[in-house]
């Protein structure tokens, strides 16, 4: 049965509510099909709001990939803001597509992308409005499935209740082999209706489906076991890993959008998977192994995409950019290539020791300077051991130096807050570290508007990482760390006026903990917050600690348990976690002792350019890190002329 759009009586509402543009859809590289000559349709969502959720990576991938089957469908959704979701309820509004405003609820599957765990609250907004039962043992044959993604979904155990399935690493393949056996449920008559739907999924080993689990347990609230309830599933369920990334140059079209975005770029992921061993980094370890793409691969992505879309920066992503092995040739082969145009090129993600001159030089040959970010993580020598961040002053002050003196007068110094065994002197070192920054790039360049800000973030243990283990830092501590850190920046007038200070605050971060290594019970204490009103929780104006903290207080009790138990706590090595069911290739044992060395300060190589640890990955994936160089350089392009047609951006 075909299903007609909701956009006149979305429309209506339009007029009394703030951007409204971003409801509207038609951007440049969305697509609309035909719903009845498609079998397989899909809802996709990253839960924020459009000027986040639109520029998400993951979701613009996905949504390309569907797309390009002639019998699947593929639409986008994102979070409404609250004054539209008030008219919404109102006025009898479903929550809606933006390319076709479709409702949701009509769709075969709802995908869902979670980069972040305090999107949980706005996922239960878009079922709701959806008309999708938010407990999923009470929805039937009538609702979409429910499959969630991202990296937050390697415990997706807090929105067990609320989704159907998860899928663990990489999505490209991962959605098109769902793709197919649902198109075989459906031809077949759908035998057996949702159960032997999501039975068929779950049968894959590779997609999680928690309602054939069960979990188990202890009188002290500790998990007993995690097993199957039927004997046709497996007892683990193991991560997707799309390993030949130059088969999947997405996006080829990327999305434009018509409202102003968090990024405005055409961004290429160069490579996937890190091996630094960050030790704090959940996407470091849960990506491994290392993939890279292709110089010729990157060269012709950047070509089409620019082309396609106008946009006027080239982001070259991953976890750490300055790593891949042929950095220097593709940003190089690049930058000569859009040369005398207003094309410019970025590395988001640049690690102190890989920054050097030749790639601040590249990087500002068209004039125009990014913003340049670098994260040393830790403010003292001994908590960057602990965090294996293998970092020095010395490593900092010279590259620094290096992008003042190339033209760069502002750069961001990212730390954590809350490390484990961190003390108040770990954190007060930071302002050594600006100060000596700010001293060094006047030195250097003979300039007094050398500027650099201190971004501070709170810690966050997260699950498949050597801190899985740890416990967190009250928010009391983190606050009094960040408010004498203040103190300490601006104790010398003539430096401290130079460095900017932004920082989150505890609390936040101390629910993020929560929801991260949360089990089944938390998802009770995300319906109440929702109920109470909890909405983007992301997002500081309408975060709420108070409404979480009761939230726990009346819902957790009843288990035998509190926040306490889930955040400040330590676990030891033979607690069962509420993830360890759900296989991210890495060996717990090897995890554990990497644990036991941040507490002695040891410090891991990285493994990509040294014999194997036994992390685990390889030998579960039958694969190997991927690394160049391949000895190529940048597709024989002609250099482009200065009259590149760039309206966008």
């Amino acid at each position: 049965m075909s299903v007609t759009s909701v956009f006149p009586q979305l429309e209506r509402l339009l007029p009394r509510i703030s951007k409204p543009i971003q409801y509207v859809g038609g951007e440049l590289g969305a697509v609309v099909k035909d719903w009845d000559t498609a079998t397989v349709r899909w809802a996709l969502s990253y839960p924020d709001a459009y000027e986040v959720g639109l520029p998400n990576q993951g979701v613009q991938i996905l949504y390309e990939v569907l797309n390009e089957q002639p019998d699947v469908l593929a639409e986008r959704t994102y979070a409404v803001w609250p004054d539209l979701e008030q008219l919404m309820r109102a006025e009898g509004v479903p929550q809606f597509t933006v390319d076709a405003h479709r409702p949701v609820g009509a769709f075969d599957l709802f995908g869902v992308s979670f980069a972040t765990e305090l999107g949980y609250t706005n996922l239960l907004t878009m079922l709701d409005l959806a008309g999708i039962p938010l407990d999923a043992r009470e929805r039937d044959d009538r609702h979409p499935i429910v499959v969630a993604g991202g990296h937050a979904a390697f415990n997706p155990e807090p929105i067990a209740d609320f989704i159907d399935a998860a899928v663990l690493g990489d999505g490209e393949e991962a959605v098109l082999e769902i793709s197919d056996i649902v198109r075989k449920w459906k031809a077949e008559g759908e035998p057996g209706g949702r159960d032997e739907l999501l039975l068929r999924l779950a049968r894959t080993e590779s997609i999680y489906v928690p309602r054939f689990y069960d979990v188990d347990y202890l009188p002290d609230g500790r998990i007993q076991r995690v097993v199957p309830n039927r004997a046709d599933v497996p007892f683990r369920v193991h991560k997707r890993t799309t390993m030949d990334l130059d088969a999947w140059p997405y996006p080829k079209r990327p999305l434009v959008p018509l409202a102003e975005t968090v990024h405005e770029r055409y961004a290429v992921e160069i490579f996937r998977g890190c091996t630094r061993g960050c030790r704090f980094c959940q996407a470091g370890m849960i990506t491994r192994p290392v993939r890279e793409r292709s110089i010729t691969t990157v060269g012709q992505m950047v070509q089409e995409g620019l082309e396609f879309s106008g946009f006027r920066e080239v982001g070259l992503l991953s976890l750490s950019s300055a790593d891949h092995s042929e950095i220097g040739d593709m940003c190089s082969g690049l930058a000569q290539q859009y040369e005398g145009t207003n094309v410019s090129l970025s590395l988001p993600s640049t690690r102190v020791d890989a920054f050097n001159v030749t790639l601040a030089q590249e990087l500002s040959r068209n004039g125009r300077r990014t913003g340049l970010t670098f994260a040393p993580e830790g403010g003292s020598e001994r908590i960057r051991q602990v965090i294996n961040k293998m970092v020095t002053e010395e490593d900092l002050i010279r590259t620094v130096v290096t992008a003042y003196t190339n033209g760069w007068r502002q750069v961001k110094l990212y730390f954590m807050c809350g490390l484990p065994t961190e003390t108040d002197d770990d954190v007060l070192q930071i302002a050594k570290l600006a100060h000596e920054v700010i001293r060094a790039g006047r030195s250097a360049t003979g300039a007094r508007d050398i500027r650099c800000t201190v971004s501070i973030g709170g810690f966050v243990p997260k699950p498949h990482t050597p801190f899985q283990w740890a416990s967190m830092a009250e928010p009391e501590v983190i606050d009094r760390r960040l408010k004498l850190l203040k103190e300490a920046i601006n104790s010398d007038k003539s430096l401290g006026k130079a460095i900017g200070y932004r920082y989150h605050d505890g609390e936040p971060s101390l629910i993020e903990g929560l929801l991260s290594r949360g089990d089944r019970r938390v998802g009770a204490v995300i319906r109440r917050v929702w109920e109470e009103g909890g909405r983007f929780d992301g997002w500081s104006e309408h975060f709420s600690f108070r409404r979480w903290i009761d939230a726990a207080a009346a819902e957790l009790p009843a288990f035998g348990v509190d926040l306490a138990w889930f955040t400040t706590r330590e676990r030891d090595q033979n607690e069962v976690l509420p993830w360890d069911h759900l296989d991210s290739g890495l060996d717990k044992d090897w995890l554990w002792q990497d644990w036991q060395d941040a507490l002695t300060g040891y410090e891991q190589d990285d493994c990509r350019w040294t014999p194997c640890f036994d992390c685990g990955v390889c030998p579960s994936q039958d694969t190997e890190i991927q690394i160049g160089p391949t000895g190529k350089k940048l597709l024989p392009l002609t250099p482009v002329s200065t009259g590149l047609r760039v309206p966008h951006g």
